[in-house]
């Protein structure tokens, strides 16, 4: 591991300078993704910048019961918060699908966020990755890539966003709000995380050196009855295969209003839209679910050993909507 420097933070204008002074410095929030990538030499920071005391420990409600949820609040306290999980089940059971105790309790929102893949082959620096050192090649391909993505992928990477909070998010069109040196500035979540073309090095669309300073989530009734379901390779705590968040209000037999996100098939939260406005005004019926994950999943690219997420995602969508339908009609 490179020696560096360590400063804390105490306001947000501190931290924001330190960092815009040093291009070799990293936001320190719980450490539980970046000190990981320190120890395997996949990140090499010249000063870590601790933020977790900074004034961004809040969970508010906003005008209408939307959601701020501040960047330094811990996984666990999110979790945890009444309000969180009677207005928004599906971010509650996404975060506690996501990490042991012991993590949740360390990792921060922000963090969370900005979270990188786990694909083996970026942590293994004897091997070639594009989005460790671009122009190198990308050895999932032509090697392990079982948990690799189906959709939105190129021939630069096909490695997955891990975070399942971040797919609960991107199912309730979820606002990013940052600090810069020039001031502050917002990004929907699904603008954040870039595509990932011939350059997937570059991860999200934040400015160098922005701090995530939290996330808004605005009023949306639909998301009280909503629901997280994660497919894991064991039970205990492992980064997902395949998950859907989604939403559904259902008035009479006909969908009023849907909402799904993909997790583990995509370099970013994948959200549904297409599938979205396959069943919205159609009927709540499981064979109206299914093709609307069909339409959705068409657009899969597949390798050798990972086309069994299409069928995985297929089921999920299904599984998920019947049971927030039957929910809905109770």
């Amino acid at each position: 591991m490179r020696e560096f420097d360590y400063q804390r933070a105490f306001d947000v204008t501190g931290a924001v300078a330190l960092l815009d002074a040093d291009p070799e410095a990293r936001f320190l929030g719980g450490g539980t993704n970046l000190v990981d990538l320190m120890k395997a030499g996949v990140e090499r920071p010249a000063r870590l910048v601790d933020v977790r005391e900074l004034p961004l420990d809040r969970i508010e409600f906003t005008p209408g019961d939307g959601l701020r949820v501040g960047a330094t609040v811990t996984n666990s306290d999110l979790a945890a918060h009444p309000e969180v999980r009677r207005h928004y089940p599906a971010l509650t059971q996404a975060v506690l699908a996501g990490a042991s105790g012991q993590l949740r309790n360390m990792a921060t929102v922000g963090g969370n966020l900005l979270q990188r893949t786990r694909c083996g082959y970026f942590t293994d620096l004897a091997k070639p990755c594009n989005k460790r050192t671009p122009g190198s090649g990308c050895s999932a391909i032509e090697g392990e890539h079982h948990n690799h993505a189906v959709l939105g992928a190129s021939e630069h990477c096909v490695a997955t966003h891990p975070s399942d909070m971040a797919v609960a998010l991107a199912a309730f069109d979820a606002v990013v709000s940052y600090e810069t040196a020039d001031g502050p500035g917002e990004l929907p979540l699904a603008e954040l995380y870039l595509p990932v073309g011939d350059t997937p090095h570059l991860e999200t669309a934040l400015p160098p050196g922005a701090l995530i300073t939290g996330v808004t989530l605005p009023p949306t009734r639909v998301a009280a009855n909503s629901r997280y379901r994660k497919v894991r390779e064991r039970a205990s705590y492992a980064f997902a295969i395949g998950s859907v968040a989604a939403a559904l209000d259902v008035q009479g037999d006909v969908v009023r209003e849907v909402r799904l996100a993909f997790g583990a098939v995509a370099s970013r939260p994948w959200r549904a839209s297409e599938a979205e406005r396959v069943l919205t005004g159609g009927p709540a019926t499981a064979e109206a679910f299914a093709a609307a994950a069909d339409a959705e999943l068409a657009a899969a690219e597949t390798l050798p050993h990972n086309g069994y997420k299409v069928t995985l995602m297929r089921n999920l969508v299904v599984a998920v909507l019947t049971e927030l339908a039957e929910e809905a009609a109770r």
